[in-house]
């Protein structure tokens, strides 16, 4: 008997932070009360202290939810067999595009759609948003570092300081194509770093 609420705990805290994603997501974390939050995702208002001290403390265990599943979705897409790192970048490129829709993004692009807003807010949020971030160019590194030496990718400069460009780019890539409504920003954004990685 004694397993079961540990079990329901994680399940009732799992669904607050997917409701949040969803939500704050698609509107900012600013933007969204806690009520929004909660009467979504079913659970009492009063319940929400036993998971999370504050909102703060909130955003700090939705960002660090969503890094979590990003880098993991990064690590199956960079150990997909019988492929060329060079192939396996563009199948991230491709989720990328997928996944950072300027439609409905439904949680998937929280780091794009969060990033600017909570650093101003929250110096622990930033904190987390730089140790996410930080995971995943150091993820792109290694996938540029293998390419290079099995010949299917090329640069110029360190494979970290590429990486770093790399994410900047696309990014940036994100921010206009909410801007513009449309996907020109990503084909740009996949044209340049192609630009930048393929062997000549």
């Amino acid at each position: 008997m004694t397993p079961t609420p540990a079990i329901d705990t994680l399940d009732v805290r799992d669904k607050i932070l997917a409701t949040g994603q969803r939500i704050m997501g698609g509107k900012g974390f600013s933007a969204v009360g806690l009520n929004e939050v909660l009467t979504a995702a079913g659970v009492p208002k009063g319940s929400f202290y036993h998971y999370f001290g504050s909102k703060e403390a909130f955003g700090d265990a939705l960002l660090e939810d969503y890094f979590a599943g990003y880098l993991s979705e990064m690590d199956r897409t960079f150990s997909q067999p019988r492929r060329t790192r060079a192939q396996q970048l563009d199948a991230y490129f491709k989720a990328w595009m997928d996944n950072q829709s300027f439609e409905d993004c439904q949680g998937r692009c929280l780091a794009v759609k969060l990033g600017a807003e909570v650093a101003d807010l929250s110096q622990s949020m930033r904190a987390t948003l730089q140790r996410g971030t930080a995971g995943i160019i150091s993820r792109l590194a290694t996938v540029l570092e293998a390419g290079a030496r099995e010949g299917s990718l090329s640069f110029a400069g360190n494979p970290q300081a590429m990486a770093q460009s790399l994410y900047e780019l696309w990014l940036g890539a994100s921010l206009m194509a909410k801007i513009v409504r449309n996907r020109q920003p990503f084909d740009n954004a996949l044209r340049t770093a192609h630009h930048l990685i393929r062997p000549d």
